[in-house]
């Protein structure tokens, strides 16, 4: 092996991470070396990243295995008891050009694991942008000072901090300059943005300024809200700016207030109505995703009926099921738990309710006419987020029109317009 392999688990902020580690391990001519990006956000994610060191391991006898990741730094002992491990580095750590200049000096220790709660800054690389030259995302905030009962994540991730528009906007010119078309503002909880910086700036306003500075830029894309942290300036920017694409992704993760109560979630189900309802009202065409957990503890089939609903209450399009597992160290994993099978069951109903949402909403585009953003493997992706097959012969990253003509459940199929 020359160049590091790196296995990323969990979510695009790790993947956005892991591409930082890439380019210190080869400034520092690391070699022979797997970077596990591990995953926190479940028991389950941390039993696939043990089964995946030792899968590695056993196909990579002779290569140094450095872990890493949430998993790693909320519980940096249960990966250095693992005989295939050599290095166990935190969240912080890891995103340390010095880091990994001491791996290839050997002067690194085993297991360097700072707390991450001590952590006040967003370094300045985070920022880069990763993806294609079609799409990429750029980290402006990173943490979380919440504290939901089923998650651990703000212990893996430390508090929330977020990077100035000073330096946010540079980089995004730097990206459109390189033929970016599209940049999607990403990080942990990206509708706190701003309150730990001077004058506190919202993530409203850091989207009009990145509109205004970048006037090159055809589309600007919000990764995962908060709706009820969702300011009256980002409320606007999404009815008035067209370069804004009207597709949101919400943190629900319910739809029953007696289950968002025991989450310590911050709204209620009439508060996620109402922001669909109002966000709708001022701009038609916006489609919603959402994260939803099924079979949290102490659910009944009643109040998951009402996560059920919610679907169509909110009408939502895009859904992210998650079913409940308890997670140590977390208040959740003391609550009385919902029977495994029962937890399965709910979130294979979620699902189908979430591909019956997305069908429905596919349907709903029959014969219009549709902006598509070509990406590579002859994928187009409209302003909704919805895909669409494209020509083999259209490059990346051209914008181009096209007419729906039909769709397969999961895709539309159209014909692209001269």
């Amino acid at each position: 092996m020359a160049e590091p392999l790196i296995i990323t688990l969990g979510c695009r902020l790790n993947a956005y991470e892991s591409e930082i580690m890439r380019r210190n391990a080869v400034a520092a001519d690391l070699d022979n070396a797997i970077i596990v990006n591990t995953c926190a956000v479940t028991g389950e994610a941390v039993r696939q990243a043990r089964q995946t060191i030792r899968r590695l391991r056993r196909e990579h006898p002779q290569a140094r295995i450095i872990v890493t990741g949430c998993a790693a730094q909320v519980e940096p002992e249960r990966f250095a008891e693992l005989d295939e491990v050599d290095h166990v580095i935190g969240n912080a750590e890891k995103l340390k050009p010095e880091t990994f200049a001491g791996f290839s000096t050997d002067t690194t220790e085993r297991v360097q694991v700072d707390d991450i709660m001590s952590v006040r800054e967003t370094a300045g690389h985070l920022i880069d942008g990763f993806g294609t030259r079609t799409r990429s995302y750029v980290q402006v905030q990173n943490g979380c000072d919440h504290r939901c009962t089923f998650c651990i994540i703000p212990f893996g991730r430390g508090p929330s901090r977020s990077v100035a528009a000073g330096e946010i906007v540079p980089r995004i010119r730097r990206l459109v300059e390189s033929g970016c078309r599209e940049v999607v503002l990403t990080g942990v909880d990206i509708t706190s943005y701003g309150a730990d910086l001077p004058g506190k700036p919202t993530l409203g306003a850091l989207v009009r300024q990145i509109l205004k500075l970048v006037p090159e830029l055809d589309r600007l894309r919000l990764s995962s809200i908060d709706q009820v942290e969702a300011d009256e300036q980002l409320v606007r920017a999404i009815a008035e700016e067209e370069r804004l694409m009207p597709h949101l992704h919400l943190s629900m993760q319910a739809g029953d207030d007696m289950i968002l109560k025991r989450m310590k979630r911050r709204h209620s189900r009439a508060d996620a109505v109402k922001f669909c309802t109002e966000v709708r009202r001022l701009r038609p065409e916006t489609v919603f995703g959402a994260d939803l957990i099924a079979g949290f503890p102490t659910e009944s089939e009643d109040m998951f009926a009402n996560s059920l609903s919610v679907v169509d209450d909110c009408g939502l399009t895009y859904l992210h099921v998650f079913p409940f597992s308890p997670r140590n160290g977390t208040p959740a994993a003391r609550m009385p738990q919902v029977a495994r099978a029962e937890v399965k069951d709910r979130a294979a109903r979620l699902r189908r309710k979430g591909s019956a949402a997305l069908s429905q909403f596919l349907d709903s585009q029959a014969g219009r006419e549709v902006e598509l953003l070509v990406e590579n493997g002859g994928i187009g992706r409209t302003r909704q987020f919805a895909e669409m097959r494209t020509p083999p012969t259209l490059d990346a990253g051209t914008l181009v029109r096209a007419r729906v003509t039909g769709n397969d459940g999961q895709r539309l199929s159209g014909e692209v317009m001269a």
